[in-house]
């Protein structure tokens, strides 16, 4: 088993919206935010699935999410990719 570290995107109004997010059933997770049974943020829109990573435990996993969040130039990267 393991755990992933996410990023999902949509486009609402022409503005691209990421979200960093870490699971342990990827697909499960996504469905949840898609059904508005995710987290907050991501309610009322439909997300898709833009990059993701997986680590063996979930402290590396929380670990790469925190740093993911908070790196915009990585985010960034990942956002041009798919514009």
């Amino acid at each position: 088993m393991g755990y992933f570290v996410y990023i999902i995107g949509n486009i609402k109004k022409s503005k691209f919206i990421t979200y960093v997010g870490y699971t342990n059933n990827l697909e499960k997770r996504l469905e949840h935010h898609n059904s508005g049974k995710g987290a907050k943020f991501t309610r009322g829109r439909f997300w898709k699935l833009m990059y993701y990573e997986k680590y063996k435990t979930k402290g590396e996993a929380i670990s790469r999410e925190y740093y993911i969040k908070k790196n915009r130039k990585f985010r960034n990267l990942i956002k041009n990719k798919f514009k």
